[in-house]
């Protein structure tokens, strides 16, 4: 637990340096553009799905017969936005962890593990793979797990997804410059529950309003800090 806080810590420090605001704003922005792009785009398409959704469920028979129309209509621009916003943050953070790691990487290995040896255990490849499947299976826990919404379990359902999708997407990226193959392998392994720990706190900043446009690169800066802290502490155990 000592390193995830210490990770966190890190990761805060860093994240209002000036080399690191910009990094902050474009994913963000590309991503909202991206979407605004799609939804206007194919605006009807979209609106077709949220209807079959809410009719499926009961809901919209009750909005067509709603008075006055303001408020049907008004209820629908919410559940647009609703859906909006996920969609902005989840492509950040795969946004980030493609294109943005890497000069985070530079910035913290720089100043703070300018001793550690790059093995280029990674690759694009691999990163690309690795959004991939994060992305898919983060999409396949949301609907498999929908029923769980009807008995109430559902509320735990968006912490457990966050924590799944931060860890799977940010902690390959985060040591694939500087570990091999095989030690990533090893530390994916046997820091596995601080993987998983890290990404739940990271995740849980992605729920609250404004922090949340902070959440994709802090996530990728404290998963760099406690990746790269744990890969020196391996080496250096393997040393002594």
């Amino acid at each position: 637990m000592t390193g995830i806080l210490d990770a966190l810590a890190r990761a805060l420090r860093d994240l209002f340096s000036l080399r690191v605001l910009w990094v902050v704003v474009w994913p963000m922005l590309v991503a909202a553009l991206l979407w605004l792009a799609l939804g206007v785009t194919f605006w009807h398409t979209f609106s077709g799905w949220i209807a079959q959704g809410l009719d499926a469920i009961g809901i919209q028979a009750w909005l067509a017969e709603l008075e006055p129309v303001w408020i049907a209509h008004g209820i629908q621009a919410l559940l647009h936005l609703m859906l909006f916003v996920p969609l902005v943050l989840l492509t950040a953070l795969v946004i980030t962890a493609l294109f943005a790691m890497p000069a985070l990487i530079r910035l913290v290995a720089e100043r703070d593990y300018p001793g550690l040896k790059r093995e280029n255990g990674g690759g694009l490849v691999g990163s690309l793979w690795n959004a991939a499947v994060a992305v898919v299976l983060f999409v396949a826990l949301w609907v498999a797990t929908l029923p769980l919404w009807l008995v109430g379990v559902g509320v735990i359902v968006p912490f457990v997804a966050a924590a799944y999708l931060n860890q799977r997407l940010f902690r390959y990226d985060a040591i694939a410059e500087h570990a091999s193959a095989d030690e990533m392998a090893a530390l994916f392994k046997s820091d596995r529950p601080g993987w998983w720990g890290l990404g739940l706190l990271t995740g849980l900043v992605q729920f609250v309003p404004l922090l949340n446009l902070f959440g994709p690169v802090l996530a990728a800066l404290a998963f760099i800090h406690y990746g790269l802290a744990r890969l020196e502490r391996r080496r250096s155990a393997s040393v002594g």
